[in-house]
């Protein structure tokens, strides 16, 4: 996918400072504090971690830049299918704000990251300090 979408960035006209694009990945912070029984996809969380940086010097020769965003606990639509009181006390495990992240959260940084050029192999933790316990 990044591949793809950086050939197309790669053939459009750069912008003042020589910019042609940027791209924002998802990773979780299941890359850093994977649970009991997620290793598989602590593992691949991990991956998109790790090829941020090496993606972003790839592909800064072409303009384009590269930066992760690692989520904490979120409203998704797999959370909606919790009860609400499971929903509840997930939020509270997050030191502050003690609740779940919210969809316009993550847009708000994705569009900060799409407007400040020094955002470049970077992973960002949005996640309001959580550090998931092994279980």
């Amino acid at each position: 996918m990044i591949r793809l979408a950086a050939e197309r960035m790669s053939a459009g006209a750069p912008n003042a400072e020589g910019e042609r694009g940027v791209i924002v990945s998802t990773a979780s912070i299941a890359a850093y504090d994977g649970q009991i029984g997620q290793a598989a996809y602590a593992a691949s969380k991990g991956g998109i971690v790790g090829m941020t940086l090496p993606i972003a010097r790839e592909l800064a020769r072409s303009g384009i830049r590269v930066v992760t965003i690692a989520p904490g606990i979120f409203e998704t639509p797999m959370m909606a299918a919790l009860p609400k009181e499971a929903q509840e006390s997930l939020g509270k495990m997050v030191p502050f704000p003690p609740r779940l992240g919210r969809p316009a959260e993550f847009a708000s940084l994705v569009a900060e990251i799409v407007r400040n050029p020094m955002l470049n192999g970077e992973v960002i933790r949005l996640d309001g300090a959580i550090r998931m316990a092994p279980k």
